[in-house]
């Protein structure tokens, strides 16, 4: 059997109870650390509060090993109870689709359960989650690569009056340039995107376009690390957001469609009064 477990947003308490209990009769543990990350990141103590909690050690799953290694993990659940360990809600991304889909094709039974996502804690801000249109991924720009797709999204939430739920680039154990040239593994260091550098990049690519679909007066709300003790939420203009120190990641970012007078209400809790 294998266990796709949803571990919410903030710690190693957010787990279920009906999770939590899967995780302690599973012969092996691997948590998926790529896609999103608790509050306490990738740290030694945070991983071994874990463990402590769940009784087991677990197995950090990199990108390599749940894209290329996926059937390592598969052949175990084959004859024993696996968990797979997803920050936030097991389908909150398209790489842990394909696990199921594949555990299924060779006769693995799959169980999942469901936690809190950034897709619905996003809610806390105030702006209703039904009147949100498609979610868009802003990458980091490089200087050769500075990708602009996510604009049309953008582009058709804004003439319907939705919202636009923003998440923001997260690169983990990325190969270096220089090593896939080579053949050999070095990898960047870690980099999670900001607020700040996500807003510079959305002002960017309207430049020089006819109608922008926004401006730097357009109002948005930043988030940081969202579900934890210590979240912030700043809504504001996209000028006044960018300068605004929002600390440590994970950060995500809304840009505000119309907005019902309840939406306003909850809004001014956090405007920025700067």
């Amino acid at each position: 059997m294998l266990y796709i477990i949803g571990l919410g947003l903030g710690d190693e308490q957010d787990i279920t109870l009906k999770g939590l209990e899967a995780v302690k009769k599973c012969h092996k543990v691997y948590m998926e650390a790529y896609t999103s990350l608790l509050s306490f990141g990738l740290s030694t103590n945070g991983i071994s509060n874990l463990e402590k909690l769940y009784g087991k050690p677990i197995i950090l799953a990199d990108r390599e090993m749940v894209e290329e290694k996926a059937h390592e993990i598969l052949a175990q659940a084959h004859d024993a109870h696996v968990a797979f360990l997803v920050v936030g809600d097991p389908f909150g991304a398209t790489t842990h689709t394909d696990l199921v889909v594949r555990a299924k094709k060779i006769g693995i039974d799959v169980k999942i359960v469901h936690n809190a996502s950034v897709m619905n804690a996003i809610g806390i801000c105030g702006l209703q989650l039904y009147r949100y249109g498609e979610t868009v991924s802003i990458p980091f720009f490089t200087e050769t690569w500075r990708p602009d797709s996510f604009y049309e999204k953008i582009q058709r939430n804004r003439l319907m009056g939705l919202h636009t739920l923003c998440l923001l680039d997260i690169r983990v154990k990325e190969p270096t340039l220089e090593s896939l040239c080579r053949g050999r593994k070095a990898y960047e260091p870690p980099r999670y995107m900001t607020i700040n550098t996500a807003i510079e990049q959305l002002l960017e690519i309207v430049q020089g376009r006819e109608e922008s679909a926004y401006t730097e007066d357009t109002e948005c709300v930043g988030l940081a690390r969202l579900g934890s003790e210590d979240q912030m939420i700043v809504a504001g203009t996209m000028k006044q957001l960018q300068s605004i120190d929002f600390g440590a990641p994970l950060h995500c970012l809304v840009i505000t469609g119309n907005t019902h007078p309840v939406e306003e209400e909850m809004l001014d809790f956090y405007r920025c009064r700067t």
